[in-house]
């Protein structure tokens, strides 16, 4: 196993455990969710922090803080919309809609 694969693993380990806390579940869509786990696991390697890969640094380490997985908006889109803008966390109520997985 690679470096990477080996850091893709321990993202997705820490993902399920953080969505198992909350109540939540993660995306059933395999390749959009290791799409989200790789980016979380390259931010890491790259910047230090697994900022959120679907949001875009601004490379001022105070601002960007907000966009540390798990992101400050993270828990009010997932209680308005069923899920995060990454797509990576989604409410366990509802199953993600079709073509959103």
């Amino acid at each position: 196993m690679t470096e990477d694969q080996e850091a893709e693993r321990e993202m997705l380990r820490w993902a399920r455990k953080y969505a198992k806390e909350k109540g939540w579940m993660l995306n059933p869509d395999r390749d959009k969710l290791r799409i989200v786990i790789r980016g979380l696991a390259r931010n890491r390697k790259r910047f230090g922090e697994q900022y959120c890969p679907c949001r875009i640094r601004s490379g001022d380490t105070e601002k960007d803080r907000a966009i540390i997985c798990p992101c400050v908006y993270h828990e009010d889109e997932v209680a308005k919309e069923g899920q995060c803008h990454c797509r990576l966390y989604f409410s366990d109520r509802e199953s993600p809609p079709e073509g959103h997985r």
